[in-house]
């Protein structure tokens, strides 16, 4: 079941944008074969918390032993595409670049995923996603108490790194369905960021943000009506009134008076915001829910990520799952004529050896041979 099944991919592992993007197309029913090596888990964790393992069949492979480029090779014959996300230049040492894999298969998409992209002058220094997002502008815009606030890892590791990583693999794959040939996708984080910050391009240069003037701006903090503010109970709601209409509509559920009538007068949002900052705090959050929620003001409780998973709207979509006693969200987006199955859980680290060896033509003795070497782990 799923809208990739068919599909073949391969995955190197890695951490964090390459596991996750792997997990997307097990998910959608492709067939995943994570290689891994002996450190691929966290020391003590338990495959089952592996969430992003989930629904991949795993070999263990000592890539740095030559003989392990055989069993690769041998992988990817009928493969569609192969994932990776070391540092420029590492499979080309192992043997196993762009280069010798697509002579192995033409039509292989080989999909990389870094934080500086695969050239320029800062490929090969290290980074992590707070680097990539403040190289690409991101950060600064993003203001907390005087200074840039850390948005979590989803912007650069999982927003601009797996999220254009799965489309470019998905478009190459098309073309590779169309032209016979494959090719290699260079995901840089810093690239995707710089994608996802389009609007605020279009908005800066246009004259409607001012990027010096941080935290004063429509969705950086400035505005009254795009907001959080604390409750009663010390807990948080969200606002997000943008259009007249919607804002119309918290003006009469709070009663507000004339100073709330020009929505856009940009020297009373302080003001503004003050004055609605003592009204959420006349009342507890579930109060606040009671009021606004399903109503057009554009109106949500903030929640937790354990709260999430209880709200009725979630649960009403089954937005999560458990998988041997784990909570954990459910495959996404959904499809009408191909929905996905339930995930799997994640293997243990080399769990699939001899049935993928097996598969892609080794007899059990040679299987033994390799595992006597140190090749297959």
């Amino acid at each position: 079941m799923g809208v990739l099944s068919g599909y073949k991919i391969i995955e190197l592992s890695g951490i964090g944008p390459g596991p996750l993007c792997g997990m997307l197309f097990a998910d959608l029913g492709a067939e995943v074969i994570r290689v891994d090596r002996k450190n691929t888990v966290m020391p003590n964790q338990q495959p089952k918390f592996d969430i992003t393992g989930r629904s991949k069949k795993s070999i263990c492979l000592n890539l740095k032993d030559p003989e392990s480029k055989e069993v690769l090779f041998k992988l990817i014959k009928n493969a569609d595409a192969l994932i990776e996300g070391y540092r420029p230049g590492v499979t080309e040492k192992l043997g196993i670049g762009p280069e010798e894999c697509l002579k192995q298969n033409e039509k292989l998409v080989y999909g990389r995923i870094t934080g500086w992209g695969q050239n320029g002058p800062l490929a090969q220094a290290a980074g992590h996603d707070i680097n990539y997002i403040a190289l690409a502008g991101a950060l600064y815009s993003i203001w907390g108490e005087n200074k840039p606030s850390i948005p979590l890892n989803l912007i650069g590791d999982y927003g601009g790194g797996t999220m254009f990583l799965a489309f470019g693999v998905c478009a190459a794959l098309l073309s590779a369905n169309r032209t016979g040939k494959g090719q290699v996708v260079d995901a840089a984080m810093i690239d995707g960021v710089s994608v996802l910050t389009s609007i605020f391009h279009s908005l800066s240069q246009s004259g409607v943000w001012n990027v010096n003037n941080r935290g004063n701006n429509l969705f950086d903090g400035g505005a009254p009506f795009y907001q959080v503010y604390e409750t009663k109970d010390n807990m948080h709601v969200s606002i997000g009134s943008l259009e007249p209409k919607f804002y119309q509509l918290l003006i009469d559920k709070l009663n507000l008076g004339d100073e709330f009538k020009n929505q856009m007068q940009l020297d009373q949002w302080y003001n503004m915001k003050s004055k609605l900052a003592e009204i959420f705090k006349t009342k507890t959050r579930d109060e606040w829910d009671e009021i606004f929620e399903g109503s057009d003001v554009c109106y949500s409780p903030v929640l937790s990520i354990e709260e999430a998973a209880n709200h009725k709207h979630m649960r009403a979509r089954d937005n999560f799952v458990n998988i041997n006693d784990v909570r954990q969200p459910s495959p996404a987006p959904r499809f009408s004529a191909t929905p996905s199955d339930k995930p799997s859980p994640a293997p243990e680290v080399g769990q699939d050896n001899k049935s993928i060896m097996l598969d892609i033509g080794f007899s059990e003795e040679q299987i033994k041979e390799l595992e006597n070497k140190g090749v297959l782990l």
